[in-house]
């Protein structure tokens, strides 16, 4: 039982050694799959056992741990949703002889009309339902689609368990904060509904992607709110790849004076048990964006694979970094027993190209093979001269040489039952420079959202023990090698300065006007650079799914049409 007094306390009282109370919750940090119930419900059965072994009286799990998250369309299936109440049944039954309740998300059938489903956190306690609490606040922006499918809550109420008063919300519920937000996207907080209420602790089930800067941003907000409510503030967030988007975990718990006294891991499956109300507080760990890049887009390739029933990958290898760094990711993520690079020289393609694919494999531990494609181009040229007769040599044939490495890749995707990774970065994704049907053929944008020279600074960071990246692809100019002597900066600016004006333009919405004065690049380099953007919508709404990095990706988070006239 937890030794606590009828009401909440003050802040001072917190910090008084007058002041005792303990109980042990449990940050049950696991990784669900969309769809997957008995799999999820096996997570969570293990999970609750293992921290009711620790001496935790309740399982706190992340939003829609049950069902997966995001669940998308499945919400409009009676069917889908009806497995959800089961679930529920299921996880109840299993747990009933737990001293360890369970705090866990699943998206229920909404009653009466309307939308199809409520986002729901159900409490369980020995076999019995002690609270089903709805989600309020529906994000829809991003990625976030919400309001399409469920009802919000109209009120929220405080639960007792063991006499102890908790406070339970569901993710964007805890972000509407009027002090910490300049501009609040809703008009109402639910927490201040649920503090008036007097809960002892407030909980969180969340499923937060990530992007750069979002673990201290999260945690800066949730320290913000225990400090102004005065009490312990604990999130589990869900950890994973679901599709494009990445969730880092990174579950926490705060006391009532916004420091940090409990952690889990990034990126990864975990358990922590904490009271909070007797923890100390515990150092900040460091957040490296560039280190975390890296270690989201491992997980996104992991679990993007796995959740889709492969096991293996194969990487067009073209000696150049992109595609090092697509190839180093993948090997991390599935084993390099189960990555293949393909190298593909054309007759632009220089021996070093090919050296440096080969050393990268070593270095990586890959399987490594060479399909010269000179033979194919010269047919696939022969079969279109007499079309082609009096037209001079342009584009197009580059756009062949890049399509016959596609038409391999994917023969040998069909063949051994492995997905193709795209090596495209953000920068050449945004400007178009890529060829539909060639290099854009696959099933993952691996490093899709991220910039040139982001890429070249996680090879650096994965460098900086060891030579991972070979030193001579890290040197040269970056090329597509499709005609002689071919360098991008033929086609584009040089990345340091094309890459700044497309976060501008692409992440942040900036004008034209406004980027030119704060990069001091001319005006007219800058439009340019939006009407390339502006002309390749087409090829990037049939690209692979891009994994998210950042607070704007190419894919469900960004939607524009793709005939328009964009006057900049």
């Amino acid at each position: 039982m937890w030794s606590l007094p009828e009401r909440a306390p003050s802040l001072s009282e917190c910090a008084s050694p007058f002041y005792t109370k303990s109980v042990k919750i449990a940050l049950a940090q696991i990784d669900p799959t969309v769809g997957d119930f008995s799999g999820n419900l096996e997570k969570i059965i293990a999970v609750s056992r293992a921290a009711a072994e620790k001496g935790a009286r309740l399982a706190l799990f992340s939003e829609l741990a049950i069902c997966g998250y995001p669940p998308a369309d499945f919400l409009e299936k009676p069917s889908f949703l009806a497995r959800c109440r089961s679930a529920v049944a299921e996880l109840a039954e299993a747990t009933k002889e737990l001293s360890c309740a369970v705090l866990a998300g699943v998206a229920l059938p909404a009653p009466g009309g309307g939308k199809p489903a409520v986002n729901a956190a159900v409490l369980l306690d020995r076999g019995q339902l002690l609270l089903e609490q709805h989600k309020r606040l529906l994000p829809f922006y991003d990625v976030f689609d919400e309001q399409r499918y469920f009802v919000p809550a109209k009120s929220q109420q405080v639960v007792e368990l063991d006499g102890v008063r908790l406070a339970i919300s569901i993710c964007e519920d805890a972000w509407n904060d009027k002090s910490f937000w300049p501009r609040r996207l809703y008009s109402i907080d639910p927490m201040e509904e649920l503090m008036r209420q007097r809960p002892d602790i407030h909980l969180n089930l969340s499923s937060s992607p990530f992007w750069h800067g979002k673990r201290e941003l999260r945690q800066r907000m949730l320290a913000a709110i225990a400090e102004r409510d005065g009490i312990p503030v604990l999130l589990t967030n869900q950890a994973g790849g679901n599709d494009s988007i990445l969730f880092d975990g990174s579950s926490l718990a705060l006391n009532g004076r916004g420091e940090l006294i409990a952690q889990a891991a990034s990126f990864q499956e975990d358990l922590v048990i904490v009271d909070p109300f007797a923890a100390q507080p515990i150092a900040e760990p460091a957040d490296d964006d560039t280190e975390a890049a890296y270690h989201a887009l491992v997980l996104g390739t992991r679990d993007y694979v796995r959740k889709c029933g492969f096991k293996k990958a194969i990487v067009g290898l073209s000696g150049g970094i992109d595609s090092a760094l697509v190839a180093a990711i993948a090997a991390e993520a599935l084993g390099a027993e189960n990555v293949l690079g393909v190298g593909m020289p054309s007759p632009y393609s220089s021996q070093g190209s090919i050296d440096d694919s080969r050393r990268l494999a070593t270095n990586l531990g890959i399987r490594f093979e060479v399909i010269g494609i000179s033979g194919l181009f010269t047919e696939f040229n022969r079969a279109l001269e007499p079309l082609f007769t009096g037209q001079a040599i342009d584009i197009t044939e580059e756009n062949i040489q890049s399509r016959v490495r596609g038409n391999l890749l994917m023969a040998l995707s069909n063949k051994f039952g492995s997905l193709v990774l795209t090596t495209g970065n953000k920068s050449e994704m945004a400007v178009g420079y890529c060829t539909l049907y060639g290099d854009m053929v696959g099933a993952l944008a691996v490093i899709g959202d991220l910039v040139k020279t982001r890429v070249y600074a996680i090879c650096q960071w994965l460098n900086r023990e060891k030579e991972v990246i070979p030193a001579a692809i890290l040197e040269k100019p970056p090329s597509a090698e499709l005609r002689p002597d071919q360098k991008d900066t033929d086609s584009l600016p040089p990345y340091e300065i094309l890459d700044p004006i497309l976060e501008a333009y692409v992440e942040r919405y900036e004008t034209p006007e406004e980027i030119a004065e704060k990069l001091a690049v001319s005006r007219q380099l800058v439009e340019q650079v939006v009407r390339l953007v502006e002309r390749s919508e087409y090829k990037r709404q049939q690209a692979a799914p891009v994994l998210k990095v950042t607070r704007k990706s190419f894919g469900t988070g960004r939607r524009f049409p793709i005939a328009v006239k964009v006057q900049v």
